[in-house]
Order: structure tokens, then sequence, then C-alpha cells
């Protein structure tokens, strides 16, 4: 039986800034908060579900993270409605993120690929998706 990914760690600049801003953002993804000590926290999917987790660990040498160097492109959080893509889009703005890509159909993807993407406050992007066609 295959199983998905365990887990994912990230390095990120500021613990505290990174930690305000996914404790915010995950739960509006499904996740929860897993565990959290001085130099480490972490999320797990809610509800016991399957899935993998992601953990956030304090950088140990200095540098800013791009995308366009080897290593992580972008994170991508699937939710259950086009709705939901607008609202953690939105929250995740306020709390500092930077948008990358609107709230908007894909369709080079797929029919029905509906995304929005972020730059977090670690220069980390992330994508909000759904696959549902309808525009729920």
């Amino acid at each position: 039986m295959a199983m998905p990914l365990g887990h994912l760690g990230l390095n990120v600049a500021s613990l505290a800034r990174a930690k305000a801003f996914y404790d915010v953002v995950m739960p509006m993804v499904e996740f929860e908060p897993f565990f959290s000590t001085e130099t480490e926290f972490s999320y797990r999917p809610a509800g016991g579900k399957v899935g993998t987790w992601l953990f956030f660990y304090g950088a140990l040498e200095e540098g800013a993270h791009s995308r366009h160097q080897p290593g992580l492109q972008h994170l991508a959080f699937m939710v259950r409605t086009r709705a939901a893509v607008h609202e953690v889009f939105d929250t995740a703005r306020r709390l500092g993120a930077v948008a990358v890509h609107e709230p908007r159909e894909f369709p080079e993807y797929h029919e029905g690929y509906y995304a929005a993407f972020v730059q977090d406050p670690e220069g980390f992007m992330v994508e909000f998706v759904c696959h549902r066609e309808d525009p729920s």
C-alpha cells in the first residue's frame, strides 16, 4: 500500500515570524499544530487524517530563499471550495504575504484548477488550490 509523503522540513530565517503566519493559515487549510519548541514547530493534517506533516526549523545560515534557485519551488495546499481560496488568500495578505497570482482559474494546468499564490513572510511561494470545476 502506497503512503503519502511523510513530512517536509523548511528552514526559516525567523521562527517567530513564520509561526505567527502559519498558526493562522494552517487551520484554514485543515492542518493543526503538532508541537512547538524554541528551535522548531510543526503542523499535521487535522482530525487524524493521513497526509504530509510540515516542520519549520530555524535556519542556521543566513540567506534569502528563492524559488528560482535549486530547491523548493512552492508549497500547494488544497482547499474544498473556490470561496476558501479567496478566504485564505485574503488572510495571508493581511498577515504580510505578497500576492503572486490573485485567485483565478489556471486552465493550462487542467479544467477546474482554481488557485491563488502568495509569497509568505519567509519568501516561500505558497499556493491555495481548489480542484472543483463548479464555482462554489
